[in-house]
């Protein structure tokens, strides 16, 4: 094996420290993508809105009545799940080894029972069921991929 000088850049990254701005620098990432996700879906409600007239309808299911989804049910649901995959990113960060693989598998997870919603229930579309799996998949497409970037690999 052929010794190499100090400093040598093979050396260097593969014992990179983060520097003093690296907190910070991923906060502000995260919070990036989690704002990102708002005009990430508005933009799919108004195509389905507007340039489609498609009246987005939550579906009827055990006793409860459709209700329209309009921006600001869109707006508020993503900003709260998106802000829930941080909180928990965070929270396994700080007690699990492998945090960003448990975090990306429970993402996914979460992504394809929230699909249970828009695909179960009755008195709505299959143009309405398609839009609303849309922007759960929206959300999921915006947060996971920036998120999971954001997570040291231990």
């Amino acid at each position: 094996m052929t010794a190499r000088p100090p400093g040598h850049a093979s050396d260097q990254t593969r014992h990179r420290l983060p520097g003093p701005g690296a907190g910070a620098s991923r906060r502000r990432t995260r919070l990036t993508a989690v704002v990102a996700v708002v005009p990430a879906t508005l933009a799919v409600w108004i195509a389905a809105a507007v340039l489609f007239e498609v009246d987005l309808l939550t579906p009827a299911a055990s006793g409860h009545p459709s209700r329209p989804v309009g921006p600001a049910m869109v707006t508020t649901v993503a900003l709260a799940a998106s802000g829930a995959g941080w909180g928990l990113l965070a929270i396994l960060e700080r007690f699990v080894a492998r945090a960003r693989t448990v975090w990306t598998g429970v993402a996914v997870a979460v992504l394809l029972a929230s699909l249970a919603g828009p695909l179960s229930g009755s008195g709505i579309t299959a143009a309405n069921r398609a839009i609303l799996a849309l922007l759960h998949v929206t959300v999921a497409a915006v947060v996971i991929p920036a998120l999971h970037r954001t997570s040291p690999a231990r």
